[in-house]
């Protein structure tokens, strides 16, 4: 499967070489361009939109339902409606962005269709901006969020301010998106709709390949062969960090024919980036960094899990590769305290010690991330019960993953199940 043609959408954006500059190219290409965004209340969706706006872009758009997102947006001065209709489409709309959830009926892309209107998918959009910039992609079934954030986060506080869009709000900054100055860009690379292969990234990262979206692919197979034409999409002389213990990951690494450096990382002491002397302490690990077998210092990390000893791992390998020094590196990974809905802290009430209840809110929607944060949860905050209440997320991810997600919820002590999240598949 090769990387979607981005080059028959020019009118609106020219691709042109990454450098020092494409801030400025950006701004000239952008300014005063009209982009109708339909399903502009996305996370992404609203990010990208946001990013434009930055670039002087005007922004129309619409979305099913109001929400945070839509008022964020018209607060930047974007005209965002709520509900779908042909009035909404202006008729000065240069060319339309559209969310992966919209269909070929919505009466707002029928008309821009007729119209002859450029439509852009999310990630064809993002992927034409990325090519401006020495583009870091970081992809995998679970993780994107954290370890793009915990990356940026990294980048940021080491001064080299990248441009930004990622699929959850950074805590400390309050933003999943951001306008910098350097000539880095960051993203996560969804591989639902294989929308990842419009991104060709300087730094891509591969951290894990599991079953998931099985409503789009057939089997892992072509999943595994999705990753793999990701790997293959990373511009020649850039480097693929990669999940060096994950068979999955292995496997489609083999598949690439690379002209790129591929790097590995891992718990297992035969992947360049490993950890050693890997310490538990209240909930929270403390481990030694290696590079090729060359000590880089101790560090600790201020998010539980195991699953982020690996997350922590894969931030060291991308920002080393995007030239931070590995020392300092490891001085700014406990700073990063995470990014929203992954085991987020929402309050604590009654009487402490003993009859103190803990609220967290966690977006794990897939078993292997249910098991990851129980036990993050079962070691962080050990002897209490765990009483888990899990919204299902998408009807054929639940009905393929089905004994999966039963067996997952085993470090719970009492698991409660309202009804499955509706949301881009059918009910059968």
């Amino acid at each position: 499967m090769s990387r979607l043609d981005t080059q028959t959408h020019q009118g609106i954006l020219e691709t042109l070489p990454a450098d020092k500059s494409a801030k400025a190219d950006d701004a000239l290409t952008l300014a005063g361009k009209r982009f109708h965004f339909i399903g502009a209340g996305g996370v992404g969706m609203c990010g990208l939109a946001q990013l434009m706006i930055g670039r002087q872009a005007i922004i129309t758009g619409s979305d099913q339902m109001p929400g945070e997102p839509v008022t964020a947006l018209c607060r930047l001065g974007a005209d965002i409606r709520v509900g779908h209709c042909c009035e909404n489409l202006n008729e000065r709309t240069d060319a339309v962005v559209i969310s992966a959830a919209i269909k070929e009926n919505n009466p707002e892309l029928r008309l821009a269709r007729r119209r002859g209107l450029e439509v852009y998918k999310y990630a064809q959009m993002l992927g034409m901006l990325m090519d401006r910039y020495e583009g870091i992609a970081v992809g995998g079934t679970h993780g994107k969020s954290t370890t793009s954030g915990w990356l940026i986060h990294c980048l940021r506080q080491a001064g080299l301010d990248p441009n930004f869009i990622i699929g959850a709000q950074i805590g400390q900054l309050a933003s999943s998106f951001g306008i910098g100055d350097s000539r880095h860009f960051v993203a996560e690379a969804c591989e639902y709709d294989r929308s990842f292969l419009n991104l060709r990234p300087k730094i891509g990262c591969i951290l894990n390949i599991e079953q998931d979206h099985l409503d789009y692919y057939r089997d892992e197979d072509e999943i595994v062969e999705a990753f793999a034409a990701f790997a293959g999409g990373v511009r020649d002389g850039g480097v693929l960090i990669a999940n060096g213990q994950d068979a999955n990951t292995t496997k489609a690494i083999g598949l690439v024919d690379t002209k790129h450096r591929c790097r590995t990382f891992g718990l297992d002491k035969n992947c360049d980036f490993y950890a050693d002397n890997i310490a538990l302490d209240n909930g929270l690990y403390a481990f030694d960094v290696y590079d090729n077998g060359r000590l880089l210092g101790r560090t600790r990390i201020s998010l539980p899990g195991e699953h982020n000893v690996l997350n922590a791992l894969a931030v060291v390998a991308m920002a080393v590769s995007a030239g931070l020094d590995p020392g300092r590196v490891l001085e700014l990974l406990p700073e990063f305290t995470g990014i929203d809905r992954r085991l987020m802290l929402k309050g604590r009430f009654g009487r402490a010690p003993a009859g103190q209840i803990t609220v967290l809110d966690d977006y794990a929607h897939h078993p292997t991330e249910i098991r990851a944060s129980l036990a993050a949860i079962r070691q962080r905050y050990r002897p209490k019960r765990i009483w888990c209440i899990f919204q299902p997320h998408q009807y054929s991810r639940t009905r393929f993953l089905l004994d999966d997600f039963a067996e997952s919820f085993k470090l719970a002590d009492i698991t409660i199940v309202p009804e499955i999240y509706f949301v881009r598949d059918s009910q059968a």
